[in-house]
């Protein structure tokens, strides 16, 4: 009779559960009206083509656009698929989308996923993501996303942390990321340092960090990893946001026992991290989440999506939410259900007259698509 590693089998449960959908829409709680929201269909499976659309990263260009990228996997959703990094550009605010463009090709088995743009100050799109989740990448568009540059190699970063921390595996993001006010670019990124290798290697254990550039996106340089502490499980999917005071906020996923969302801070978004703390008001379904920066009437708040299924049987990727700060992150008293039924990692961006946009996964055709759903900021705050 075959036996069986326990910790192994654990560990290989948390991978399915992190890393996939159900294949059926779920029970919610409780519902919400959601007559004042719009949706439309970014992308879908594709027969013949992509046998799923994963990995929303979203983000509103200085021209307006819209643009909203994703991992086109062919075969299977697996995180280890072939895949095409693909984008959609929309120039009327998700009514209407432009044909699918690839950015980056399948590599023959090589993994192509986790984008992570950022809008700069002066209307650039910068782009990174992975390949093999052994690579980096990184290209930018000036043209707002119908062209991209060259791409150039930007593993040599990672290789600075080594010394640290010895990872098998390495990703940004996923999701948008930020240029800060002195314009630094900051881009989260989380790093394994899988025992297993074979047939692929795990996410597991895991640290979190940010690469950073001072020159447009010319250089790319290693922060300092975000302290270990214990009681923090595998921290990996990481979104940043800068905060009124200047501040850069790291919101974390994580598989601690609390289920709560992290969070870490540091005064240049590079150095000086502290200890990750539990957000009480963010449950932690184990699946990205995304956080933005809003502006209103001279006031400053927060925005925060992800499935909470806090009470729903099993914590399921559902229900999925949107919340917001008044208090730099402290509290979240206000929420508003966006999708009820299956939903998973979401990307957020804001229009200039504070129009919420939220990208998400939900299951379609017996695969993922990605929906747009577009909400007023008043039906929000209101």
């Amino acid at each position: 009779m075959m036996t069986y590693n326990m910790n192994k089998i654990t560990a290989i449960l948390l991978l399915i559960c992190s890393h996939s959908l159900l294949a059926t829409e779920l029970p919610v709680s409780h519902t919400t009206d959601t007559s004042s929201v719009t949706r439309s269909i970014v992308f879908e499976p594709i027969e013949g083509q992509y046998s799923s659309t994963r990995i929303p990263a979203l983000v509103l260009t200085k021209k307006g656009t819209l643009l909203a990228f994703a991992a086109g996997r062919i075969e299977s959703g697996s995180d280890w698929a072939d895949m095409d990094l693909i984008m959609k550009r929309s120039e009327d605010g998700g009514q209407t989308w432009g044909p699918l463009q690839i950015v980056a090709h399948r590599a023959g088995g090589k993994p192509t996923d986790n984008p992570t743009p950022i809008v700069g100050h002066d209307g650039t799109i910068h782009l990174v993501y992975q390949r093999d989740y052994a690579y980096a990448y990184y290209t930018q568009s000036t043209d707002d996303g119908l062209t991209w540059a060259p791409t150039k190699d930007i593993t040599a970063t990672f290789e600075a942390f080594k010394s640290e921390y010895d990872w098998k595996v390495l990703a940004p993001g996923p999701g948008h990321s930020i240029q800060l006010q002195n314009g630094r670019l900051v881009v989260p990124v989380w790093l394994a340092a899988s025992e297993r290798l074979k047939p692929h290697r795990s996410h597991y254990p895991s640290r979190i960090a940010t690469i950073y550039s001072d020159d447009n996106g010319k250089i790319w340089l290693a922060g300092e990893l975000i302290p270990d502490v214990e009681g923090f499980k595998n921290p990996s999917e990481t979104m940043a946001v800068q905060l009124e005071d200047g501040r850069v906020a790291l919101n974390i996923r994580n598989n601690s026992d609390k289920r709560r969302r992290g969070v870490s801070i540091s005064k240049d978004g590079i150095s000086g991290w502290s200890k990750p703390e539990f957000i009480d008001g963010l449950f932690e379904p184990i699946c990205m989440g995304s956080i933005i920066a809003v502006h209103d009437n001279k006031k400053n708040y927060l925005l925060f999506v992800n499935p909470d299924s806090e009470h729903i049987d099993k914590h399921p990727r559902a229900n999925l939410t949107l919340k917001l700060s008044k208090d730099k992150g402290k509290t979240w008293p206000v929420s508003k259900v966006l999708n009820p039924g299956s939903s998973g990692y979401a990307d957020l961006a804001i229009g200039p007259d504070n129009t919420i946009y939220c990208l998400y996964e939900t299951r379609s055709k017996g695969g993922v698509a990605l929906i747009l759903q577009k909400m007023e900021w008043h039906e929000l705050t209101r």
